[in-house]
């Protein structure tokens, strides 16, 4: 694929099972692969035979991941690439449907060996109980059902991909709008926000449409599962062993209880500072001073030149890392049109190396974006020595601790964005000081903020999925509900269609269902690391850069406390971090 921003990768380690030659993208060049796994499972009639093919599987799910991998991020930097997508859309429906019953097969092989019993723990301990769950979940029926789902994801990636609008004589997208709702004049912001806000609701129907199908098909996929509803089969399709949907709601009401009053502080603050009777949409991301918008760079070298130096202060093991992905060619960071929406990092799992997808446009925004995506980055370079091929990745609980925990440890240099001058002017140096200052404030009260829409997001999916069969209306209720009580105090008077349907906006209620509460978690475990590097940093960064290099070959409470954090998110938890945060908050 000609469109990938970066070369063939050759494997970290020389393969020892898949030919060198084969094709990933050919079915019929990878089933013998797995016709030769199924027939050595039997003659493996020693603990150590049993491991080597158990690497050797490992090693072709990791090749067969990278393809996926490559196919999809040549397809979401290229959206109007019709040569990435119909690779993207080959790889998903020929390959992943065979793919996914042969690696059952395997699963189940593995289940039922004589030799699992005898492999050492607490080695094994995870790897087992995930793939027997897996082997528990399983059915042939749901395959067609997934590839149908990817499908529909594909469609609400390129439908949103290619939102745009003409500003002033000129076709942005909307991320590049974006940057416009940072601006003083407040005419100004209104009409970029209206002008975005009626694009969205052109697509409405087709996003309605989408959500339809993949609710249908998810439930359905539940019930051949043997599970009342998509909610108790996602728990256990995610393995989520230590923590309820219970407890998720319990996690709602600490928030309402305990970051709710914050929120509505802010706001109030925001509020009068702008001298506003009410807080509209379009006045939540200017700075409530009326000061311009923070300027972090002019273009993408100047931000990657910069985030390498944050890393250069930070710790020379990470910022080797960042340097590695940028001489690999590991970054695809600038906004364009055609180019899918968001921001993630994928690992090249063969390759062992990471890969950081952005829409960078020059607002603050993009900083918090490239120190968190860099967290995920260093934690799969910290896996890369681990040859089991699912211990090189963690829960999402704890993947996002890596990345949010980095905001906020890789925030303690951000004057690298906002350089204090050095030219005896003391107003000059007070400027730009204030900058990093204001900076950090606009990223500690996005943290607080996050919270409650994380609960809106959340406790919205455990409707749709808990109530069969509801009407749009219905589900245009529910979220209205959850809006009114996470959403603070923001005037949408005239706007109510826009408020009613901002989920849209949201691509994992669409592409990764209940992949959303992790965030919070996690969140919470990162304020840990950072409220631990307050009393001792040395400590609390090496405590960080050790709980990554576990991977997942440690059940999820003992990732968060080889990072000096406790898995638990109810009101006693968040009560001190929210203090912390409100302290500093002070301080800035």
């Amino acid at each position: 694929m000609n469109c990938l921003p970066f070369g063939k990768l050759p494997p970290a380690k020389p393969r020892s099972f898949v030919p060198a030659t084969v094709e990933l993208g050919d079915w019929p060049q990878i089933a013998p692969l797995f016709d030769q796994l199924e027939m050595r499972a039997a003659q493996a009639i020693r603990v150590a035979e049993f491991e080597k093919w158990l690497l050797d599987w490992c090693e072709l799910s990791a090749a067969l991941d990278q393809e996926g991998s490559t196919r999809n991020i040549a397809m979401t930097c290229h959206t109007d690439d019709a040569e990435a997508e119909k690779a993207y859309l080959h790889f998903v429906e020929n390959v992943e449907p065979q793919l996914k019953p042969r690696q059952f097969s395997l699963e189940q092989l593995y289940v039922a060996h004589p030799q699992r019993k005898n492999l050492p723990r607490p080695r094994y301990q995870v790897f087992d109980r995930d793939v027997a769950n897996h082997v528990q979940l399983f059915r042939p029926e749901n395959v067609a059902l997934e590839t149908a789902e990817a499908k529909l994801g594909q469609q609400y990636q390129k439908l949103i991909g290619a939102q745009t609008v003409n500003f002033r004589g000129e076709e942005k997208t909307l991320v590049q709008m974006g940057r416009y709702l940072e601006e003083p004049d407040r005419a100004l912001r209104e009409e970029t926000w209206t002008l975005v806000a009626n694009r969205r609701l052109q697509d409405i129907e087709k996003c309605e449409q989408i959500m339809d199908a993949l609710i249908q098909l998810r439930q359905q996929i539940a019930k051949n599962a043997g599970f009342d509803n998509y909610l108790e089969y996602t728990f256990r399709q995610k393995s989520r062993f230590d923590y309820t949907p219970a407890d998720c709601v319990k996690f709602h009401d600490a928030i309402e209880s305990e970051i709710m009053p914050a929120v509505r502080k802010i706001q109030n603050e925001r509020r009068q500072k702008l001298k506003l009777e009410k807080l509209r949409p379009w006045d939540l991301a200017v700075d409530p001073l009326n000061r311009a918008p923070l300027k972090p760079f002019a273009d993408i070298r100047e931000m990657v030149a910069r985030t390498q130096r944050i890393f250069n202060h930070l710790d020379a093991e990470l910022a080797a890392n960042f340097q590695e992905m940028q001489d690999k060619k590991l970054l695809d960071l600038a906004n364009r049109k055609g180019k899918a929406p968001g921001g993630y990092q994928s690992t090249l799992a063969e390759a062992r190396v990471p890969f950081i997808f952005m829409n960078a446009v020059g607002v603050q925004r993009d900083v918090e974006t490239i120190l968190h995506e860099a967290g995920h980055a260093f934690h799969a370079q910290a896996t890369r020595g681990e040859d089991l091929y699912p211990y090189r990745s963690a829960p999402i609980e704890f993947c996002e601790v890596a990345s949010m925990a980095m905001e906020l440890l890789g925030n303690e240099f951000i004057e690298e964005f906002y350089p204090a001058r050095k030219n005896g002017d003391e107003g000059v140096a007070a400027t730009f000081s204030a900058e990093a200052a204001r900076a950090r404030k606009t990223h500690l009260e996005g943290i607080i903020g996050f919270f409650p829409w994380m609960a809106v997001v959340d406790g919205f999916q455990h409707w749709i999925y808990t109530h069969p069969g509801h009407t749009r209306a219905e589900r245009k209720a529910a979220y209205l509900q959850l809006m009114d009580r996470f959403g603070g105090d923001v005037d949408y008077s005239g706007c109510e269609e826009v408020r009613a349907h901002s989920w849209h906006r949201q691509l994992h209620i669409f592409l990764y269902p209940f992949y959303y509460v992790e965030y919070g978690i996690a969140q919470l475990g990162a304020l840990q690391v950072w409220a631990n590097s307050k009393t001792n940093k040395a400590k609390a960064l090496d405590d960080y850069k050790k709980s990554l290099a576990l991977g997942g070959s440690r059940p999820l409470p003992e990732l968060f406390a080889a990072a000096g954090c406790k898995l638990q998110f109810d009101a006693a938890t968040i009560k001190p971090l929210i203090q912390l945060a409100n302290s500093e908050l002070k301080e800035l």
